[in-house]
Order: C-alpha cells, then structure tokens, then sequence
C-alpha cells in the first residue's frame, strides 16, 4: 500500500484482553470511529485503558484484537510485510511510550538514523527542534545518559524526520514541564501542518498541548 491514507476507520475494535469484561463507555472501542487526515485527536484513557494497545494496532504491530481497522477501504489485516514497511517510513510516523532509542549512540546519531530511513535530509531543521527544545549541549551525548525528558525530545524529532500522513505520539510529554510541552506542540503542529497531517496523541495525564484536538475516550 503506497498510496496516500486520508482516513483510519476502528470498526467495532476491542482488545481481545476485555472481551470477557464489562467496558465502561467509549468513543473508540466497539464503535465506528473515523479519524482523517489533517485532523487533531487527543485520545484520553485511564491507565490501562488499552491506549499503547490501540497505537500498536494501528501502526501493525500487534493484532490481537477483534473488529476491523481500515485504512481508507483497506482492511489493515490485508497488508503484506513489504506494505507494511512502506506504511511506517512513509504513512505513518510513530513515537511509542519506550522510546526505543539506542543508547550507545548520541542523540544527533539516533536522529540521523531515522532520518536516512524515512529519506528526510532536512538537517538544518532538525537542528533548529534540537535548539528550540534546549538540547544543544546535549546533541552528542549517548541517548543512554541522557534524563528521560531530554530522551523524550529527542524521540520526538526523531519521530518527525519521514513524510507521514498521521503521526502517532504516545505520552510524548509526560515527563516535560509546560514550557517545553508548548515548544513541542508548536514543532508537531507546524510540521504536521506542512505535511497535511494528522495528529493523534495517546495521553492518560499530561497531554499534548495542540490546541482544538478532538478528545476521544477509550
């Protein structure tokens, strides 16, 4: 699948784990949800309310679930492993909760490894997120010895550097204060902005801060 997506549509999703449970109200499972292209989405859970769940079934990394997710008519289950790989450097970009940083190399390096991936050479942009999210003197240092909130502004450029038409960014700031949570809106904002994006945030405290997102609760 190469061609643009503009719509993911949740039919009816659970995760099979609740099946046998009795859900409390939701906007996302066991309903028909759409969410579009160019759109604003804060999705808000209760811990353990299924929202690093919903992000891995999104992005194809986990199936375990019942109902449909269809992206535009395509029902995700269809995909083959090479649609797949063209989806998430190319579609659908993708912060989850553990980062997944390598922490052996500098931050500048783990960037720079996404980058080649998702063909982004727009490297004089990235240095500007890196100044603006107070990381000059931190760029070179293994991503291992940095505090958890420089490794979440890292992985959150990092998340950025690769066309995409939704972006999925679970927990991107709970361990930012509200000044840096601001300067990370404005970098995910713009950019989404110039790639005619979506973006959704998974959060169960600190979202977030884009302003007119659609709140959807699982």
């Amino acid at each position: 699948m190469t061609s643009r997506i503009d719509t993911i549509t949740l039919d009816n999703l659970l995760p099979r784990v609740f099946a046998q449970e009795e859900m409390p109200s939701s906007q996302i499972w066991c309903t028909d949800c759409r969410i579009e292209r160019g759109g604003r989405y804060l999705i808000e859970a209760a811990s353990g309310g299924g929202k690093s769940s919903l992000a891995s079934f999104i992005i194809g990394s986990r199936r375990d679930y019942t109902g449909t997710i269809y992206f535009n008519e395509t029902d995700i289950r269809t995909i083959s492993i090479d649609g797949w790989q063209d989806i998430r450097r190319s579609r659908i970009a993708y912060l989850p909760q553990e980062l997944g940083l390598f922490p052996e190399l500098s931050a500048i390096d783990n960037i720079r490894l996404k980058a080649d991936v998702g063909g982004f050479d727009d490297m004089a942009m990235v240095e500007r997120w890196i100044s603006m999210l107070g990381l000059e003197n931190r760029r070179d240092y293994p991503a291992g010895r940095l505090s958890i909130g420089q490794q979440q502004r890292v992985a959150l450029i990092r998340s950025l550097c690769q066309p995409y038409d939704f972006i999925l960014l679970d927990e991107p700031v709970s361990h930012l204060d509200e000044a840096n949570n601001l300067i990370a809106a404005r970098i995910v904002e713009e950019d989404a902005q110039r790639k005619g994006a979506a973006i959704i945030t998974f959060s169960v405290g600190n979202p977030l801060l884009i302003e007119n997102a659609t709140k959807l609760k699982l």
